[in-house]
């Protein structure tokens, strides 16, 4: 019997992105049999010679390879992650991670998942509707909007400025906007 296309939707594969909070928790990461990768950001801020290196190699051994997202990806994390106020709080290898996930759901055949205990990775994560998992912690519950409050003249700033362009004081960070989310995971199919 035949049955058309859109009643029986394919089944997208699962490409788990490692990020370096998931190695350097020291939790064993069993994934068999799945598809696994991280960036050469991740690996590049591993030092040659300790546990979370020999961590790293032990899952290359399983595995995991090493990709790098395109340049547009990267971009568009950049911008969404401005609009958040992670821009900050993200590192290179972060960013990486996060625009591999963009590249990876724009196969109509794969979905990303993120293995990161890192929350502002989760943040943007959320934003961007990409899948993650955390490791150690217990991952982030509520979805951050970040901004800057002067602490001279109390002035908030959706740029990240470190010191008042009004009265010169420095500014710190503050959540301007939050709001509850629905954890996504392996069990989120």
């Amino acid at each position: 019997m035949f049955t058309p296309p859109w009643m029986n939707p394919k089944k997208k594969s699962r490409v788990f992105i490692i990020d370096t909070s998931a190695i350097l928790s020291g939790k064993p990461i069993n994934l068999d049999n799945a598809i696994m990768i991280t960036t050469s950001s991740v690996s590049d801020e591993l030092k040659p010679g300790g546990r979370d290196y020999q961590a790293l190699q032990f899952l290359m051994e399983k595995g995991l390879a090493i990709n790098s997202p395109s340049k547009g990806s990267i971009d568009k994390i950049k911008t969404i992650s401005n609009e958040t106020g992670d821009l900050g709080r993200l590192s290179e290898a972060d960013m990486s991670v996060l625009a591999l996930a963009l590249d990876i759901n724009a196969d109509d055949d794969k979905e990303a998942v993120i293995l990161t205990d890192d929350y502002s990775i989760q943040n943007v994560a959320h934003v961007l509707n990409i899948k993650f998992e955390s490791i150690s912690q217990r991952g982030i519950t509520k979805r951050f909007i970040w901004s800057r409050r002067c602490l001279g003249c109390g002035k908030n700033f959706k740029e990240n400025l470190k010191t008042c362009p009004i009265c010169g004081s420095a500014t710190k960070g503050i959540v301007s906007n939050r709001g509850n989310i629905r954890k996504r995971g392996r069990d989120d199919r």
